[in-house]
């Protein structure tokens, strides 16, 4: 009987592990949901959907975009990571910021464990704009307003902890400057704000591109390297002395334990997205690369958050 017992259980294994390579031998056989971390009409949801359409295209099936936003952009890879099956139909964009919570606030996640690294996709172009009737004609008349007058400038970005929050906060301790933050939801809630008159400024990705190129915004600085192709009038911060560059780069993954099989077909399939025309700033790297960066990113963000002191406030 036991022997019996235990022939049944070693079948029912076998079994089960042939089903599951079977699944990734011929994966995908539905769509794929791809989480946008973000509101559905601003620039990461736009830039992910377009992606999304070009590498449906060579994945055989259809990739679906479900927006989940909140918590900075951590709470739909947090979802996944908590209920998703690692079988490849239920994948989420990460951005820098889930590197970063988990040292700013308790998470349900640890990103050094919890999820499967599937591909680095792209970067942002991050900058500052204020409205055009505003008293400041650059960056530099910004901040020294700023230094002048500490707390009175108050900057909006799409939350706390996002790359647009933490690069401000490192400008105004490099300057010595004190300026107050709004976190917002989306981009389209801060871009609202500012026309509005709400706030003085914000920091965002190119969400504000129709506004500025309309002439309703005025673009101070951006944060690339080199400056940008559709905005070449405008300097860098390294440009107006300030040595930093800010374009939190950001990838696709799915929860931890995926076939290594499915990874690859997931990989290639964005891979050839990623090389059909668009203005997202390409911040390719493969599977182990993207491992191995994600990696990093979460020892300088517990670094960064340490230098600013915005981890938790201790009781």
């Amino acid at each position: 009987m036991k022997r019996n017992g235990l022939r049944t259980v070693l079948a029912a294994g076998f079994a089960l592990a042939a089903s599951v390579g079977a699944q990734a031998q011929n994966f995908p056989l539905r769509p794929v949901t791809l989480i946008v971390p973000w509101p559905a009409g601003g620039s990461t949801d736009v830039g992910m959907r377009a992606l999304a359409s070009a590498a449906e295209k060579h994945l055989g099936q259809s990739i679906v975009v479900e927006n989940r936003p909140g918590g900075s952009g951590t709470l739909g890879p947090g979802q996944m990571a908590a209920t998703a099956r690692p079988d490849g139909y239920t994948i989420a964009q990460i951005p820098i910021t889930v590197f970063r919570f988990p040292f700013m606030t308790k998470t349900t996640f640890d990103p050094s464990t919890d999820f499967t690294y599937i591909i680095g996709v792209s970067g942002y172009t991050f900058g500052v704009v204020v409205r055009d009737d505003a008293p400041w004609k650059s960056f530099q008349d910004l901040t020294a307003d700023a230094k002048s007058n500490p707390g009175k400038i108050n900057y909006g970005t799409p939350g706390a902890g996002t790359s647009l929050h933490i690069t401000m906060e490192q400008i105004a301790r490099q300057q010595g400057i004190k300026w107050t933050h709004v976190p917002f939801k989306g981009n389209a809630d801060s871009m609202n704000a500012l026309l509005g008159g709400h706030i003085h400024v914000v920091a965002d990705s190119s969400g504000w591109a129709q506004l500025v190129n309309a002439g309703r915004f005025r673009l101070l600085v951006t944060w690339g390297v080199a400056r940008t192709k559709n905005w070449p009038d405008v300097p860098t911060l390294r440009e107006i002395g300030i040595d930093m560059v800010s374009n939190s780069p950001f990838g696709i993954a799915g929860p931890k334990g995926m076939d290594p099989k499915i990874v690859r077909v997931l990989h290639d399939a964005f891979k050839k997205g990623l090389e059909e025309p668009s203005d997202q700033e390409l911040f390719y790297l493969s599977s182990e690369d993207y491992q191995n960066f994600a990696m990093r990113q979460i020892e300088e963000a517990r670094r960064i958050i340490t230098e600013l002191g915005l981890g938790p406030k201790q009781e």
